[in-house]
């Protein structure tokens, strides 16, 4: 059987969270305990020409600076290594191996780079180093692709070839597959090893079945100390130690890990989560660089189910791996257009409000305040009411205007109870049942260039603008108080509210008179955005 070697990146992966940021007595700490521990392999960061030295951080612009960090540590593990993403650093940058700190380099390259990386390994390896070629995002050879490869690493005859999960999207199945075919065509002598991520939340399953795997060859795993790492984080070496304790007989010291986690790593978790997310999801899922999805978010205008949709028209397989900003703007556009007409969409709700009058219902404290006066207006001018992001308990609406999907869950039950309630959504929310009588684009009715972009009554009245309308009356807009809660619903209160109370009501006084000026504008509560002041009000 062959030896089953752990390598800790902790130091490069990990980085990606934190921009390689850890200080520097948490590089020497973290580095000392993974020693401590036993770790064979210990992956101090990146080695990237196009970054300054920062004795703070595990990037270095040579092989030099790295010794700076740890040129005073007495005890090294097995091999230290360091890892240049190929293009980002040159051969003059790299000393010879008797030279450095480093034992080995680790070269990662996407498949179409695969021939000049590999001959760049060999550069390398000229220095003296033991080089690890790392197959990035493995998912994308095909067995034809492994086949090129597999000459390439057998000509340059590295120290070890790596399978890189680049975007979690491997199973079990799927990963010994690959390891089979790099088994039957890679010399005996060259290790293969396998780096795992966790968008499918199947990071260190997938680790242990590529340790399980009966081989008479030398394999090493990667993993990071709490599954620190890019997007949704990595296999966590403290299972994986223990794991390969007691089932290969390893006897690798899980307590410093622990204390590593607990000293240097949970602060940076608490301020810069990782981990498995709905995000890395939807990117695993569609087989997609996760730029796209950020993309996509910073537009505004889609639901979870309209960001994934849209994330599974990417094609081919090289657009959705390689990130294409040119692309996406086109595809979305695309997307935009056939879902959304706009044009259409108001035309409609113009027809449906035309002659009517309008009364909007705000979730204000004064709604159940001044109820009596409300039902008083209500019936004497039999208004079509439209209530904003919540149901009222007992005054009945025609249509409920909705901007967030939380907010929508919040109406869950009563929608239920009453389906006669018809719906003005903004595009990011989903309709649970069928679809919404009417949907308009979100972006269009914020205000983009203000600290709190999304106020929902200001959103409606650009709304009513588009559909025509001249006339409202508003009740249970009170505006913001500094001193009580705002919302006839607790489950409604933002925490930031009564801080910025004076702003708020300052500004949305200033847009209803400059923006909705020639509106006609009755309000039946009392309000803070109008000049007369109720001292009975609890918004007063």
């Amino acid at each position: 059987m062959g030896k089953k070697f752990l390598l800790d990146c902790t130091l490069r992966d990990g980085g990606y969270v934190n921009d390689w940021e850890f200080g520097r007595d948490n590089l020497i700490s973290i580095f000392e305990r993974l020693v401590n521990s036993g770790v064979d392999i210990v992956e101090v960061g990146f080695i990237d020409e196009r970054r300054p030295y920062d004795h703070n951080r595990s990037i270095f612009p040579n092989t030099k600076a790295v010794e700076e960090i740890w040129k005073c540590i007495k005890r090294r593990p097995l091999l230290v290594v360091g890892m240049i993403d190929y293009g980002t650093c040159s051969l003059e940058n790299i000393q010879s191996c008797e030279e450095s700190f480093l034992d080995g380099i680790r070269v990662i390259f996407k498949k179409q780079k695969m021939h000049e990386a590999m001959e760049f390994c060999s550069r390398v390896k000229e220095k003296g180093y033991k080089v690890f070629s790392q197959l990035v995002s493995v998912t994308s050879y095909s067995d034809e692709d492994l086949q090129e490869v597999i000459r390439l690493v057998n000509e340059a005859e590295p120290y070890a070839v790596s399978m890189v999960d680049t975007y979690g999207l491997l199973e079990p199945e799927k990963l010994l597959h690959y390891y089979e075919v790099l088994d039957r065509g890679v010399k005996p002598h060259i290790q293969i090893g396998f780096h795992a991520h966790n968008n499918f939340q199947m990071g260190y399953a997938n680790a242990q079945a590529f340790l399980k795997k009966n081989t008479d060859r030398d394999v090493l795993v990667d993993a990071t100390l709490f599954g620190m790492g890019k997007s949704a984080g990595n296999a966590p070496i403290e299972l994986l130690a223990r794991k390969m304790n007691e089932e290969y007989g390893a006897h690798y010291d899980v307590r410093p890990m622990l204390e590593a986690i607990e000293e240097s790593i949970k602060p940076i978790h608490d301020k810069l989560p990782w981990g498995y997310s709905s995000f890395f999801y939807m990117c695993a899922a569609n087989r997609c660089h996760p730029n796209y999805l950020n993309y996509y978010q910073k537009k505004g205008n889609l639901s979870p189910s309209g960001l994934d949709e849209l994330l599974s028209r990417i094609q081919p397989e090289e657009k959705r791996l390689l990130y294409d900003g040119e692309f996406a703007e086109e595809l979305y556009q695309e997307y935009i257009s056939e879902k959304y007409d706009e044009g259409a969409a108001y035309e409609k709700l113009k027809e449906e409000l035309e002659n009517r009058e309008l009364l909007l219902i705000g979730p204000g404290k004064n709604i159940r305040l001044q109820e009596e006066k409300v039902l008083k207006y209500i019936a004497e001018k039999k208004p079509y009411i439209i209530s904003v992001n919540y149901i009222p308990e007992n005054i009945p609406v025609h249509y409920v205007f909705v901007t967030k999907g939380s907010r929508y869950k919040q109406m869950a039950g009563k929608l239920d109870r009453c389906p006669g309630i018809k719906m003005i959504a903004t595009s990011n929310v989903e309709c649970r049942n069928g679809t919404f009588e009417h949907v308009v684009m979100r972006v269009p009715l914020l205000e983009l260039k203000e600290q709190f972009m999304d106020n929902s009554f200001l959103m409606l009245l650009k709304v009513l603008k588009h559909a025509c309308v001249t006339k409202i009356a508003c009740a249970g807009f009170d505006g913001y108080s500094n001193k009580e809660d705002n919302y006839v619903m607790p489950a409604m209160e933002y925490d930031f509210v009564k801080g910025a109370a004076e702003f708020l009501n300052r500004h949305i006084r200033d847009v209803l008179e400059t923006e909705h000026g020639e509106m006609e504008k009755v309000f039946v509560t009392y309000s803070h955005y109008c000049d007369v002041e109720d001292i009975y009000s609890a918004a007063y």
